[in-house]
Order: C-alpha cells, then sequence, then structure tokens
C-alpha cells in the first residue's frame, strides 16, 4: 500500500485539517500518517482557539515517521509560524521527502485568520521551492503574487507569477465568485483548466484541504500531476454533492459518500 503524509493543524469538529486529510487520503486507498502542527478549537461557526505545538515537538513527529514509514507523498496544510515552517522544511530537505503539496492556509471559512504575517515570507522562502504543486484559493493566490484577482484572466496572470517565482506548479482554485469552482493549473509555462460544477451548499467546510489530500493520495499511488487533480476534484465533487448537513454554520463534505450512505 503506498503512503502519504499529512503536516496540519487539527480542526476538533472534524471537518477540515487533519481529520479531513486522513479520512480523504483513507477513501483514496493510500495508508495516512499525520504530524500535527496546532491544535485548533473550533466548530463549523468558527475558529475559538489555537495552541501550536513546539518545534522541537513537530520535528520529533516527522522524525518517527520518516524513519519508519517513509510517505510516499506529503501534504502541508496551517502551518502558522516561522518557527514550524522552518521545522518543516530541515525535515523534509533532510529526509528528500517528494511529492509535495503545500496547501497554503492563510483564512479560515469563517474569515479567521491562521497564518501569522512574518510566516508568509518563510513560507515562500523555505517551503514553496520544495514543492511539486501549491493549491491557493483566490484570496490567497491573490496576497501570494501581489495582484488582485478580479477574473479569469487575474488568475492565470497570479498563477504565472507563482508559478515562476517559486518553480513549482501552482493550482489557483476557483470560486470566491470569480467562476463557477473552475480551477486554473498553471506549470511548465503552460496553464489548463479544470472544469467544475458550482454546487450549491452551504456546507463547504474543509473543501480545500480535502482537495489537496486527494492530490497527493494520487500522487502517492503514482498517478501524474493532472489525473491526480481530476479524480481529486471528482472526489470533492462527490463529497459536496452527498449534502451532508451537521452543525449550525458552514458544515462539513462527506468525506465517505463513494463508500457508504449517511
Amino acid at each position: 500500500m503506498k503512503t502519504a503524509l499529512t503536516i496540519a493543524g487539527s480542526d476538533s469538529c472534524g471537518g477540515a485539517g487533519i481529520q479531513a486529510d486522513i479520512k480523504t487520503m483513507t477513501v483514496n486507498g493510500v495508508y495516512a500518517m499525520s504530524a500535527i502542527t496546532a491544535l485548533t478549537a473550533q466548530n463549523t461557526t468558527g475558529v475559538t482557539g489555537v495552541m501550536e505545538v513546539t518545534p522541537e515537538f513537530l520535528g520529533k513527529q516527522l522524525d518517527s515517521i520518516f524513519t519508519d514509514i517513509f510517505p510516499d507523498a506529503v501534504k502541508i496544510g496551517m502551518v502558522s509560524s516561522v518557527k514550524l515552517i522552518e521545522t518543516i522544511a530541515e525535515k523534509l530537505k533532510f529526509y528528500n521527502a517528494k511529492n509535495i503539496v503545500v496547501d497554503p492556509v492563510m483564512f479560515s471559512k469563517s474569515g479567521s485568520k491562521l497564518l501569522q504575517d512574518d510566516a508568509v515570507e518563510t513560507l515562500k522562502n523555505c517551503l514553496f521551492p520544495m514543492a511539486v504543486l501549491l493549491t491557493p484559493n483566490i484570496p490567497e493566490a491573490s496576497v501570494l503574487s501581489g495582484i488582485p484577482i478580479k477574473n479569469e484572466t487575474d488568475m492565470i496572470k497570479a498563477a504565472e507569477i507563482i508559478s515562476k517565482g517559486y518553480g513549482c506548479a501552482v493550482l489557483c482554485k476557483g470560486g470566491h465568485n470569480i467562476n463557477d469552482a473552475n480551477d486554473l493549473l498553471y506549470h511548465d509555462n503552460k496553464y489548463k483548466w479544470f472544469i467544475g460544477e458550482k454546487i450549491n451548499t452551504k456546507n463547504n467546510h474543509g473543501t480545500g484541504c480535502t482537495l489537496s489530500s486527494a492530490i497527493a493520495a494520487g500522487l502517492a499511488k503514482g498517478m501524474d500531476l493532472e489525473t491526480s487533480i481530476q479524480s481529486a476534484k471528482e472526489y470533492v465533487s462527490g463529497a459536496l454533492k452527498a449534502m451532508l448537513d451537521l452543525g449550525k454554520g458552514r458544515g462539513p463534505l462527506n468525506h465517505l459518500w463513494n463508500i457508504c450512505k449517511h
């Protein structure tokens, strides 16, 4: 069995972060492992607290994983501070990790800020050059590229700036009133659209975490990048269409939609 590692924060309500990643990787046929960067107190209505692990403890988690069950792919999600980012970069470089997918999580669905200001530059300088793929949404791509994104032409330009700046592929995720959930891959000086269906549901907590984890699972199994993205989009669409309705706010998608009925 192929293996994948998620490095991210824990979501106490189970819809995003480590919990969503493990569900996604498992359902998509790989053995999931985790290194937790922070505990969050959150539910479908918002985040009420964040408690980081120490860099030393994060390093021990990564050492334990890489020296025993080496991951075939790595997904990196919420990492909120400079020292944690530096620890991840140091360990991934030391162990020569492969198939690294970085989801640059800056904000929660409810609008809570999850990345400290000084950590943005460290993320860009330390982790982005190691990645095979970045998966920013529109607000994140705007911050990373330094340009406002108001239409699909802007998406292409922003993805190009990010890709050329850090030498990796970029999947700029649609939505946010730009289009009907069409995602834009910029890679090797070319771009490709992945057409998505806009699904009318408020229950989309953890969509970004789920997409990046599904892509990592595909890469772990030996799929090429475009096939991994297409497979991941189909999985996420199915999870949204399942119309799971939990919680008082933005509920989670149904990660188990293709193996059981709720």
